[in-house]
């Protein structure tokens, strides 16, 4: 008898993507009598909730169950699912996501076999708007200059990772080491997956469990996005600084000296030259992928779009990061949920 297995799915206001999303999930080869779907909605004032229950009435041989999320952001909704959620085993996925029909199967298998307490896979990052500015950020999402050493955007191997994304895990789990930390606005997968770690726990990534994702359609979306990453990873890392990656401190490093180095060029003017060098060979960089890009995908709008996507993305994650450490010195009493 195969497990039960509950797929959860934080949403807010995700009308143009939840119908692919539950189209994949119906046509997955896992047994459909043996999964349900939970959505925690964050209230949505879209046509979101109708879509679900469309697709609901359309497809009654799929168990579709919505609740609500009053407070609005993933880890609470995350919560929510798991709390109504009646499975042995629990999938969680994205509102912006499409998985490969053996996407459940494969993580119920790795389970099953034991090769993880947490197991995913790999992001196939598709562009959120059909326009240069779309292409471009979802080559971005998935540069190695604009994701550094994220294996789960590119990897080809399976092992033993620090986090991956979405997840999949038994029910149990939780009951061991608690639910989604609600206090972290953005960074719950990597909290989750380090307390998975800490306990003596493996967070296994298999590049054979395949999802498309859907990255943000608009420079000033992706902005906010990395923004959000950069200002809690912060919070996260007060908690664990030994989680902290070479990749993760580089760009509040390099935003840092951007203001910094003109700075202290004032009293050092040798300085001015540092900062001259770094910021040309930035942008040297930046201009040698856009190149690139637009040679690969016979675009030169797309390859400008993608090198000014990395640079958006390093400046808003790196500015964030550096706010986000002024704001908890100004304010250390206020807790990190409430700021």
């Amino acid at each position: 008898m195969p497990p039960t297995v509950s797929v959860i799915i934080p949403c807010y206001n995700e009308a143009r993507t939840i119908r692919l999303l539950l189209q994949a999930l119906y046509d997955q080869t896992y047994p459909r009598e043996h999964m349900e779907v939970v959505i925690a909605d964050g209230m949505s004032t879209d046509s979101t909730r109708r879509e679900i229950a469309a697709f609901g009435e359309t497809h009654p041989d799929l168990l579709l169950r919505v609740v609500d999320n009053p407070q609005r952001h993933i880890p609470a909704a995350l919560n929510r699912a798991l709390e109504a959620a009646r499975g042995e085993i629990i999938v969680r996925m994205d509102a912006h996501s499409v998985p490969h029909r053996d996407y459940v199967a494969r993580c119920v298998t790795d389970l099953q076999a034991g090769r993880g307490d947490n197991v995913g896979g790999v992001w196939e990052i598709l562009p959120g708007a059909n326009t240069w500015i779309g292409r471009g950020i979802a080559l971005a999402a998935a540069h190695p200059l604009g994701v550094g050493d994220a294996r789960y955007r590119y990897a080809a191997q399976a092992a033993a990772v620090d986090t991956v994304p979405f997840g999949a895990f038994y029910r149990s789990l939780v009951e061991r080491i608690g639910l989604f930390d609600e206090n972290l606005l953005t960074n719950e997968d990597y909290e989750f997956n380090t307390r998975i770690r800490r306990n003596g726990g493996t967070v296994w990534l298999n590049p054979a469990i395949r999802a498309r994702y859907y990255a943000r359609p608009t420079f000033r979306a992706l902005a906010r996005q990395y923004w959000r990453y950069g200002f809690w990873k912060w919070r996260m890392l007060r908690r664990y600084p030994e989680t902290l990656r070479w990749r993760q401190a580089l760009p509040p490093l390099f935003v840092l000296s951007l203001f910094l180095l003109p700075l202290l060029s004032v009293w050092l003017p040798a300085v001015r030259l540092l900062w001259l060098i770094q910021v040309g060979t930035y942008l040297l960089a930046l201009a040698f992928i856009a190149l690139l890009t637009a040679w690969r995908q016979r675009s030169f709008p797309v390859g400008l779009s993608a090198a000014l996507a990395i640079g958006i993305m390093h400046l808003s994650w790196g500015g964030a990061f550096l706010w986000s450490m002024v704001q908890s010195l100004l304010r250390p009493q206020r807790k990190e949920g409430r700021e």
